[in-house]
């Protein structure tokens, strides 16, 4: 009864709690009675005071193995808080100096010294083992110990050296790994690795029952992000993006829209990074944006929500990001962002890989992208991933495919056919595999094994791609399959998918809606068009329009476009500043004919009492794409425009586009080199007195007008940019 005591005492006395939270007191007191120890908790679920309660009542030193500097000194901080002890912890790594080092040293000799961080690679180090070899060491803590597994989600090669590392420290050291995300894979890499395989494992349930999990597609996707922080003033959130380049864009455009926010990332000075940390668990920025590097160990409860720009590459890492939102048992909303061509570019990424790596790294992403697409449970799907059965009525409506409006289908037949084939085929292909043959793709794999002149070869070519999507996915989440991960992600039959075979029975899917969705987040993007347009406005607008283009003796659409007048007509922006942010309007044209519209739009507004949708119109960065930069610059060099297109690798058609875009949105661009070598100068001036004349700047019209004999559809599209530039610009 003692050590129980002594257990809650210490718990009070030093983190200040009355009771332990879920299996934490088993937890302790098996590494308190030097017992191998392996610790599965969800984040959140308080794994550090498995390990920190242990070590301040154990006789000399614990050694907690730790991947980032930031977290060690994060949890350092902590503990000394806690105690008020500035000896009572400590970190060993590359920031220290030599006296910093000598005075580490020294506490732990002195046993005032109860816990010291350090990274494996530092605890390689012959001198720091020589040391460790001459003081007590209580236990060994192999935090975050999803790193040693190539299958979990942030491999680090010297965790795999680790074990040797303790044989080398002498004596009979208990071990307790602790790891917050670890598929049945990694668990036995973990136990294996560590040698640990008679270890008392200790595993909570996967479940995060106050996070709400949503996957959106990915359609202008800065505006979403914009408009979902809008409604959460003075929260504090985070926002993965995969590169750096896309962090500080992104934290650039929230700035400008009034969020504060800062970039995170391995690229900036270690001192910026942890001044960022500081601001962010200080509450003087609201938003974090960063790539994976950050969140590991940033102790803050109340992140309200966590917002993935790109989908990440793996289900794990998307559940220990996601995991950082709600930490305190409060709201936490886990909102991404999915696209196909992201997909794409994480395979290209994998491309240059070894083949076993690009192997193990193919089958992580599948499992993210069948998540993303898939219409069941959400939490169903991330605990399943998990080793853990869940039943979708206990979500309770906490994910986005359990609020949508689901959509079942009758299984029974496709089901059957499904485990069939794979019986028949020995169960020797991976999912892809199953789906082209039954849908009727004539592979050069299908071809190799045959399986052409099979008889159900093609048989759900009609039920189509999403049906059978649906159908494999499902028959893996309610156990009818399983993925035999370390043999290529082959599927294999269950003993329920033995016994559907041969009893078949209803059985109701849930079908997957098209994701849809594209990558772009251009300035040129068109309007999405979902609010109703106000005509009224628009009358105005276009009377307005047409009394300016009279003054300036111009056409029309050379002031501004009708879908740029609609745009204002759903978005009603009231400055210059607004107004730059209509589609095809750009800076130029803001400045050269804006100021009567916002005027007129500001009245309009004021009169009818109208809500603005303020986060509608949102502030870009001035973000002229590259190749939109990379384009003036070459016309300004005077560069045939055939040329610019093959160095950049498009067609002359894309060329052309480009430029339209660019001058519609007010940008001056002088093509005379160009156009006077290709048409002369009579030709010119009779396209450039049509357009002058002319009520819409159709290419159609011009053509009929002028006669297909006369001029080819290329030339009119170039003059209408002539034009459009010198007398729009």
């Amino acid at each position: 009864m003692e050590v129980k005591k002594s257990l809650f005492d210490n718990l009070q006395n030093f983190f200040g709690f009355d009771n332990f939270k879920g299996d934490q007191e088993a937890i302790i007191t098996n590494i308190l009675q030097k017992k191998d120890t392996f610790v599965i908790m969800p984040t959140g679920g308080g794994k550090s005071i498995c390990y920190q309660l242990p070590a301040l009542m154990s006789e000399g030193t614990a050694i907690v193995i730790s991947p980032l500097i930031a977290l060690m000194k994060n949890q350092v901080d902590q503990l000394r808080a806690f105690g008020g002890d500035d000896h009572i912890a400590h970190f060993l790594n590359s920031s220290l100096n030599k006296s910093e080092i000598a005075q580490v040293k020294q506490d732990i000799v002195n046993g005032e010294t109860k816990l010291l961080y350090v990274a494996p690679e530092s605890l390689a180090k012959a001198e720091n083992i020589e040391f460790l070899q001459s003081v007590p060491v209580s236990f060994v803590a192999v935090d975050e110990a999803h790193c040693i597994s190539e299958w979990g989600h942030d491999f680090r090669p010297e965790y795999r050296k680790i074990r040797q590392v303790i044989n080398n420290l002498g004596g009979n050291i208990p071990i307790i790994a602790l790891t917050a995300t670890a598929t049945p894979k990694v668990q036995q890499d973990i136990q294996k690795n560590l040698q640990m395989n008679n270890a008392t494992v200790f595993k909570s349930s996967f479940n995060r029952t106050n996070l709400f999990y949503e996957v959106r597609a990915k359609r202008d996707v800065v505006k979403e992000i914009i408009r979902y922080i809008k409604t959460q003033p003075g929260k504090s959130g985070i926002i993965y993006c995969l590169s750096r380049k896309k962090v500080e864009e992104i934290a650039e455009v929230l700035n400008l829209n009034g969020i504060k926010a800062l970039p995170y990332h391995a690229g900036l000075e270690p001192k910026v990074r942890a001044d960022t940390q500081d601001a962010f668990l200080m509450e003087e920025v609201d938003v974090i944006v960063a790539t994976i590097a950050f969140g590991m160990g940033i102790d803050k409860p109340d992140v309200r929500y966590v917002i993935h720009h790109d989908i990440p590459k793996s289900m794990e890492g998307y559940y220990q990001e996601t995991g950082r939102a709600g930490r305190d048992g409060g709201e936490g909303v886990c909102l991404s962002f999915y696209s196909e061509k992201d997909i794409d570019k994480l395979i290209k990424f994998m491309k240059d890989k070894p083949v076993s790596e690009r192997e193990i790294g193919t089958q992580i992403l599948k499992e993210v992208i069948d998540y993303s697409e898939s219409s069941v449970c959400r939490r169903k799907q991330i605990l399943h991933y998990f080793g853990e059965n869940f039943n979708e009525a206990g979500c309770n409506g906490m994910c986005d495919n359990c609020r949508a409006e689901i959509k079942h289908f009758d299984a029974e037949i496709p089901l059957h056919k499904a485990l069939s084939v794979i019986q028949e085929f020995g169960e020797k292909f991976d999912d892809q595999y199953i789906l082209n043959f039954m849908l009727g793709v004539e592979n050069q794999q299908i071809q190799s094994y045959g399986h052409q002149q099979h008889s159900l070869y093609g048989s759900g070519k009609e039920d189509g791609e999403l049906l059978w999507k649906s159908v494999l996915r499902q028959a893996v989440l309610n156990n009818y399959l399983y993925k035999d991960i370390d043999n290529y992600g082959l599927l294999k039959l269950t003993k329920s998918g033995l016994v559907f075979i041969n009893n078949p029975h209803t059985v109701k899917f849930i079908l997957n809606i098209p994701m849809g969705g594209t990558d772009e987040d251009s300035e040129e993007q068109a309007p999405q068009g979902t609010a109703a347009l106000d005509m009224q406005l628009m009358a105005l607008l276009k009377d307005l329009r047409k009394k300016i283009s009279k003054q300036q003796n111009l056409p029309p659409f050379v002031i501004f476009q009708d879908p740029s007048l609609e745009e204002m007509c759903t978005h009603y922006p009231v400055n210059i500043d607004e107004l730059k942010q209509i589609s095809g309007v750009g800076s130029g044209k803001a400045l050269k004919f804006g100021a009567p519209f916002v005027s007129l739009i500001k009245a309009y507004v004021e009169e009818n009492d109208i809500d603005r949708p303020v986060d509608l119109v949102i502030k870009s960065a001035a973000n002229k794409s590259a190749l939109k930069v990379s384009i003036i610059q070459n016309i300004d060099r005077q560069i045939d425009l055939e040329d610019i297109a093959s160095s950049k690798g498009i067609s002359y058609d894309d060329i052309i586009r480009e430029i339209e875009s660019i001058v519609n949105s007010g940008t001056k661009l002088n093509l005379n080199y160009y156009i006077d070598e290709m048409i002369d100068e009579d030709r010119q001036d009779e396209v450039y007195d049509y357009f002058r004349s002319a009520e819409l700047d159709s290419i159609d019209e011009a053509l009929n007008e002028l006669g297909t004999d006369d001029y080819t559809r290329e030339e009119i599209q170039l003059m209408r940019i002539k034009f459009l530039s010198e007398l729009g610009n």
